[in-house]
């Protein structure tokens, strides 16, 4: 289908200070609209997020949260204005639509612990899937090189300075897939939905996001199959954690040509990385 378009910003009025002067004119501020994903009349989950890329979204989501297993299991997205936000309308294959029956039923009495569509705090630390030996290695080279590449490809930060990317990053291609939100998460779900529907295959390259390093963004970029992970800003401790369990390279506080590595840096080669003090 072809999506509905909505503004991704606007302009808002505003007076700026600087030093001694005052002066008023407009600056462009993010939307931010509450966004529902719903399978058969029943609303699963419901995320603040920018009204883009909402296919991507939904595609991400379900991946991300083990709804699907693979976008071909997702059979329509529709998406549809609501009261002051937007509900993505999912329907999924059989397989799929029978999984989601069972985690509804798991959802029914248990306390939530705060995470979208988590009910225990077991599946919060949930196995993820071996990243492996049989993965790309990159140069320090690759890392600087992608998040450079990654700040090219906001145009909705540009225009607001408020935005968070995901991107997908290939030794042969550079940045080949980014997506924007204001929200850190959501901008890799829709990332990985881009991916997914488009068949490229996540173990051929790397994801580098513009935010911290946490256990989301870690099981995330897990589930899309990437190797590695660069970041331009800090890992948590459990993050790093996850990821070495999972296999993951994690590469954060990209600066300039500067980074440190935190796990598994056999897949970095051709010389060191810089490490910041």
């Amino acid at each position: 289908m072809i999506a509905p378009a909505w503004p991704s910003s606007r302009k808002i009025a505003r007076t700026a200070f600087e030093s001694s002067s005052v002066a008023s004119g407009w600056r462009q501020v993010p939307e931010e609209v509450p966004i529902a994903f719903s399978f058969y009349g029943t609303t699963h989950a419901v995320m603040m997020a920018t009204p883009a890329d909402l296919e991507d979204f939904a595609t991400g989501f379900c991946l991300s949260e083990g709804i699907v297993g693979s976008a071909i299991e997702i059979e329509t997205i529709n998406i549809v204005p609501v009261t002051d936000g937007i509900d993505l309308q999912v329907t999924l294959a059989a397989d799929a639509r029978a999984r989601l029956k069972v985690r509804r039923r798991q959802m029914a009495g248990p306390v939530g612990c705060g995470l979208c569509g988590i009910e225990s705090i077991e599946e919060v630390m949930r196995p993820l899937p071996s990243l492996g030996r049989a993965t790309p290695s990159f140069t320090a080279e690759d890392i600087t090189r992608a998040a450079a590449l990654l700040a090219r490809q906001q145009p909705m930060n540009d225009q607001t300075r408020a935005m968070h990317a995901a991107g997908f990053y290939t030794p042969g291609g550079g940045v080949i897939a980014a997506r924007e939100d204001v929200g850190r998460h959501n901008a890799l779900d829709k990332l990985a939905g881009h991916l997914a529907r488009n068949g490229h295959v996540g173990s051929t390259g790397a994801v580098v996001v513009t935010s911290r390093v946490s256990v989301e963004m870690v099981q995330k970029t897990a589930i899309i199959g990437a190797p590695l992970l660069i970041a331009i800003s800090a890992p948590t401790a459990l993050a790093l954690d996850v990821a070495e369990r999972a296999g993951l390279s994690v590469a954060a506080l990209v600066r300039g040509d500067s980074f440190e590595l935190f796990t598994h840096p056999g897949r970095i080669r051709n010389g060191q990385p810089i490490h910041v003090a």
